[in-house]
């Protein structure tokens, strides 16, 4: 049998052919969830997710002994059953969504591109997602976390694992990285959309919160422009709405641990506005592109006890931007200004 080289492969079938070059894939990212509701998922999700040296700046060797020796003893089996109140009969409401999603900016690119889905931490992974991307020849790459205001810890850690995996190709793509679409004006428009359309069924509550998940405020010193973004969503919604400024407040949730976050924190002031006489509210979670364990749980159901409980009464929880067809049609402008 003659010795296999790259001089007697078929042209047609020849990863270098011309057919392949202009072959274009989209990375579509989000944050990640367990396989299933139950504390070895969870445990084997937390490890991968609090191991990343952006989501915790610790040194390694101390939050090892406290993340292998404390946390993942005891928050895997809490999680999980937190996560079991919102699982669904397909499965996670994260994955489910980012599913839908990914099927319709497929649809809505068309053949100009191949678009697939992978999350940071869990399944399907980044570097696997990467791997069927290469397998298909692709050259180009766009990647898009579908994180609107930019972080350290969600986008800049999805750049992290990009690079980790294209590090190791032999012939690297070449990649388009979008860091940021918190003022997109497709994306603002979608918003101020579904405030609109909730106030068709509901009356105009007395304040609408922009809660955003939070990261500690030592980030935000040390430069990560998280904070600026999110307060510029929330003026440019505003604005389009055109509601004055004192209708909306942006507040900042899902805070972990003793040290200082971003302020103010969403459940001390949902805590705090019935005794302003403020006792009717809407929430709206801008920073997540779907639906998932902070906002089902943590927004729509804790907090809204909280508020109640502290003399409220009226909150209503205003859903991600899901696959709604705006919000898709926004994805699908971004990603078509680096198609090209």
């Amino acid at each position: 049998m003659p010795k296999f080289t790259a001089l007697n492969r078929d042209p047609d079938t020849h990863f270098h052919s011309p057919t392949n070059l202009l072959k274009t894939g989209v990375l579509l990212v989000n944050l990640g969830t367990p396989d299933e509701p139950t504390p070895k998922a969870l445990r084997r999700y937390l490890a991968e997710f609090l191991s990343d040296p952006r989501v915790i700046e610790v040194p390694r060797l101390i939050w090892w002994c406290i993340l292998h020796g404390v946390i993942l003893r005891i928050r895997p089996r809490k999680s999980a059953a937190v996560y079991k109140s919102v699982w669904t009969t397909e499965g996670s409401p994260l994955l489910v969504i980012a599913k839908r999603q990914t099927a319709a900016i497929q649809t809505a690119l068309g053949n100009s591109a191949s678009v697939k889905l992978a999350m940071r931490y869990g399944n399907p992974s980044i570097k696997s997602v990467l791997d069927e991307f290469q397998q298909e020849a692709v050259r180009k790459i766009i990647v898009l976390p579908l994180y609107p205001q930019y972080a350290g810890p969600t986008t800049g850690s999805t750049f992290d694992a990009v690079a980790d995996a294209l590090k190791k190709w032999r012939w690297v793509p070449e990649l388009h990285f979008i860091n940021q679409y918190c003022d997109h004006p497709l994306y603002i428009e979608s918003l101020a959309n579904s405030i609109r359309d909730f106030l068709t069924t509901h009356e105009m509550p007395q304040k609408i919160i922009f809660s955003y998940h939070g990261i500690p405020k030592r980030y935000l010193l040390a430069g990560d422009p998280y904070f600026c973004f999110c307060q510029k969503t929330t003026r440019l919604v505003q604005e389009k709405l055109g509601l004055d400024n004192d209708a909306l407040i942006t507040s900042f949730q899902s805070r972990v641990g003793r040290e200082e976050w971003l302020k103010p924190y969403t459940d001390e002031l949902l805590a705090e506005l019935p005794s302003n006489n403020i006792k009717k509210i809407a929430i709206i979670s801008p920073a997540f592109s779907a639906d998932c364990l902070e906002t089902l749980e943590e927004l729509a159901v804790e907090n809204c006890h909280r508020f109640i409980n502290a003399g409220g009464e009226s909150y209503h929880y205003i859903p991600a931007l899901n696959d709604r067809h705006d919000h898709i049609q926004a994805l699908a402008n971004i990603i078509r200004n680096h198609l090209t």
